[in-house]
């Protein structure tokens, strides 16, 4: 097979698409909106940086050698909060570091490491509050005007959040301890005295989720969702007076959230979901009536609903489409017109656009992906990659990698597999407790529509992913290995029942919650689901690419898959980093990319 040369060269084409600049979120400070906080990778690798709101200048803020994704700025906007770890091990401390620089101080010295997924401060900047993950399960905190921590709930099952009212006089989390799934419940506590004042549930096969509380004082109202109907619906709670009222939006379809309240709380930010596709609306509170916004298709808010209103007529969004990075856009919040650009992205080559398609299930069902091709004629040697999650859904976002593959003459197909979100309660749940299975159907069925098509060459389809899509990488080399010339998993999962011992309290809870109990409750449902059990049956090479520090996929479960491998014979090379889960870093994602690409031509040529 010929191939277009693989150019290596400092300024190759495709190395230009890693290095551009985009921005992953950003915030204002609730009571200085001079001040925000932005997370770019302008400097090479995903770090917190103070924003000159008017000037647009931003101050580096953390340099964490495996980067900082996540962080909050205070209401007053003088402190920047994050999670401090350990070469990206996800175990550490939350830390404070002032607007202006200087040194990061411990907020909970004498706790032990912790995971946690984010921190919260009421909009008067009075409490502070966050989960913690470890030995003791999942441990609500409130920390009031500097105070030391204070404990106020604990749960064995997964918990996250949480959020506060304008005063911090209520604190609003999920959690799933009364399901032991992943469907979880609202539960509000009285953060005066500690006690729990209310919980929200429409069963115990429904989930739940909180959003934010209304930005006026002594206003109690919060946003949040429940699938009750099948499908993310936004409802407003008063979990001090128990009031409801569920959103008059029948006739939108799809996912729906509530994503932020206007400064008059008179109007909400409704961010939409259907077949992959984001849309948003206004919605009017006294109305009752959802008013859509005329604006760009791509992907509005990030992975979270990044978006918040400025002022009553103006919304700041994180913005992106398959050719453009992640940028902050301003909107007029009436129109949904683009009135201008608050942070750009860096500028990237000109690259191809995904396009949206659906096909059918080994099983049936009726999948969506986003596929993209080189110019021409096919068919193309293809790659089929698989998101991450498997909580997540693969929309139009600008993906470095798919162009890259596609610049060198591939096909790129992504799968929104069963277990994605968006899609429905019941898509989204048709894998717990019999996981890498129906995504492998999936698989099939896609390798069958881009050979049939004439998109890709039967012989020349090899997969990849990352984290779950790692995993299902893994997977389907053994349970269809008919079909794949070769695969390339990151930061993949290989055995469950090794990995439950060595990952962090966050992710057992996460995965207790997938499988129905721990492997020792399940294990012939883990052993099933595990691609070491399968090891036997692979026949295309293997590359692994996975971090030596990761506490979500930890190393001792790939090395016994690689010792595994090695013992039958197998072709796996396995390519270790000192980091945690994932790359934040573009120079290194570039060298992970080349190794990737020489893989391919090495597998096809």
């Amino acid at each position: 097979m010929s191939f277009i040369p693989l150019d290596t060269s400092q300024d190759a084409t495709w190395k230009q698409r890693f290095r551009a600049s985009s921005i992953s979120w950003s915030k204002i400070a609730t009571h200085n909106p001079a001040h925000g906080l932005v997370c770019t990778n302008k400097d090479g690798i995903y770090q917190l940086y103070g924003w000159d709101v008017a000037s647009g200048a931003l101050t580096q803020l953390t340099s964490q050698p495996a980067g900082v994704v996540g962080g909050m700025i205070s209401a007053d906007g003088e402190y920047v909060y994050y999670h401090r770890d350990a070469q990206g091990n996800e175990l550490g401390h939350f830390v404070r570091v002032p607007f202006a620089g200087g040194e990061a101080v411990d907020i909970t010295p004498d706790m032990p490491p912790y995971a946690s997924f984010f921190i919260e401060q009421s909009y008067d900047g009075h409490v502070t509050s966050f989960v913690t993950a470890g030995a003791h399960g999942f441990e609500f905190f409130v920390i009031k005007d500097g105070a030391a921590p204070w404990r106020i709930a604990q749960y064995k099952q997964l918990s996250v959040g949480p959020t506060l009212s304008h005063g911090g006089e209520i604190a609003v989390m999920d959690t799933a301890e009364y399901s032991g799934t992943l469907d979880t419940c609202l539960v509000a506590f009285d953060t005066v005295n500690g006690q729990e004042i209310a919980r929200l549930s429409d069963g115990i096969e429904v989930k739940h989720n909180f959003g934010h509380f209304s930005p006026l004082a002594r206003d109690m109202r919060i946003l949040a969702t429940t699938n009750k109907s099948g499908y993310d619906r936004p409802l407003i709670w008063n979990p001090k007076t128990g009031e409801r009222h569920d959103l008059a939006i029948d006739d939108i379809p799809g996912e729906v959230t509530g994503w932020a309240w206007s400064p008059d709380a008179k109007h909400i930010l409704l961010g939409q979901i259907y077949q992959a596709a984001y849309q948003l609306y206004v919605y009017d509170i006294a109305a009752q009536t959802a008013t859509r916004l005329d604006h760009p298709s791509g992907v509005w808010g990030g992975y979270n609903g990044n978006a918040y209103y400025v002022s009553e007529n103006e919304v700041f969004v994180t913005w992106q489409d398959s050719v453009h990075p992640s940028q902050v856009v301003a909107l007029d919040a009436t129109t949904g017109k683009q009135t201008r650009t608050i942070l750009a992205a860096g500028n990237v080559p000109a690259g191809r656009k995904w396009k949206s398609v659906t096909f059918s299930s080994e099983n049936g069902a009726t999948i969506q992906g986003w596929l993209v091709t080189p110019e021409g004629d096919g068919p193309f040697p293809t790659i089929l990659e698989t998101h991450g999650g498997p909580t997540a859904v693969m929309c139009e976002y600008y993906a470095a990698n798919s162009q890259t593959w596609v610049d060198h003459g591939f096909a790129y197909f992504t799968i929104n597999y069963h277990g994605s979100t968006t899609f429905g309660k019941d898509f989204e749940k048709s894998i717990w407790g019999k996981l890498g299975h129906l995504e492998v159907d999936d698989m099939a069925g896609a390798y069958k529509y881009l050979v049939d098509n004439g998109i890709a060459q039967a012989d020349s389809i090899l997969v990849t992913g990352w984290s779950y899509g790692g995993y299902l990488t893994l997977q389907s080399l053994g349970t269809r290995p008919e079909l794949w010339a070769g695969g390339m998993a990151g930061i993949a999962i290989a055995d469950w029942g090794v990995m439950y011992e060595d990952e962090a309290e966050t992710l057992r809870g996460y995965q207790r919650g997938l499988f129905g109990g721990a492997p020792e409750e399940v294990p012939e449902i883990t052993r099933s689901s595990s691609p070491i059990t399968y090891a036997d049956q692979v026949r295309a090479p293997v590359l692994v690419i996975q971090g030596s520090n990761d506490t979500r996929c930890p190393a001792r479960q790939m090395r016994g898959y690689e010792d595994k491998m090695k013992s039958l014979g197998k072709s796996i090379n396995i390519e270790w980093f000192d980091a945690g889960h994932g790359s934040r870093a573009q120079e290194q994602s570039i060298k992970f990319q080349e190794m990737m690409l020489r893989f391919a031509y090495q597998v096809l040529g």
